[in-house]
């Protein structure tokens, strides 16, 4: 089961970074085609954006699933700051919490920031048009996030994966990473929900177990 939900997470990551990857393959083959002069600032503004966008996404994927994310070290506000690095090289969404205020739990376990950073990223998928996200607490001092925009919607077998009522083998890289967040957030005893909640938003929560 561990081999084929790497293997999807791995197909994951590969499929984030090609887009931009192959910006900068095609502006250094602009350049080579037409110079440097002429080629000039339209070339090199295409590379600077897609290496800062494969940038974004190798920290953000750094924190989720490597190592890293499980350093004490890591806080709330690092998740904020590296998120909204990914947020602004894509150019749709913001985020509009602060990593200082009440985002829930009083004591918060070393590898907290990797899930929370996992369910950003639930809440992201969920925005195929761009809009806003939001962390806050609610009364029982859950996190509570937010993904407000056009069309916003859960994409189709996520919640399914989200609670584990799909064989591993069912999982593609839609849905793996929905699977793969409930896996961590159980293990460190903390539960992901996720539902519509009104027109054009989602709502995901991080409880206890």
């Amino acid at each position: 089961m561990k081999n084929i939900i790497l293997e999807l997470i791995a197909s994951r990551i590969c499929h984030d970074l090609i887009s931009p990857t192959s910006a900068i393959q095609n502006g250094l083959e602009f350049i080579e085609e037409m110079g440097i002069e002429d080629a000039g600032d339209e070339a090199m503004g295409l590379i600077a954006d897609s290496i800062k966008t494969s940038s974004a996404r190798l920290q953000v994927f750094r924190v989720a699933y490597g190592l890293g994310g499980n350093d004490p070290s890591v806080k709330p506000e690092d998740v904020h700051r590296v998120f909204g690095n990914l947020l602004q090289a894509e150019g749709k969404t913001t985020q509009n919490w602060d990593p200082y205020g009440p985002i829930g739990f009083d004591e918060r376990p070393a590898s907290y920031a990797k899930v929370l950073m996992n369910t950003l990223i639930l809440a992201h998928e969920c925005l195929p048009k761009g809009g806003e996200i939001t962390v806050s607490a609610d009364e029982n001092n859950n996190c509570v996030i937010l993904a407000k925009g056009e069309n916003a919607n859960i994409r189709p077998f996520v919640l399914d994966a989200l609670s584990h009522d799909i064989e591993v083998e069912e999982l593609d890289p839609r849905t793996v990473h929905a699977y793969a967040a409930t896996l961590l957030a159980n293990e460190h005893g903390f539960t992901i929900s996720m539902a519509p909640a009104g027109d054009s938003q989602i709502k995901l929560e991080i409880s206890t177990s």
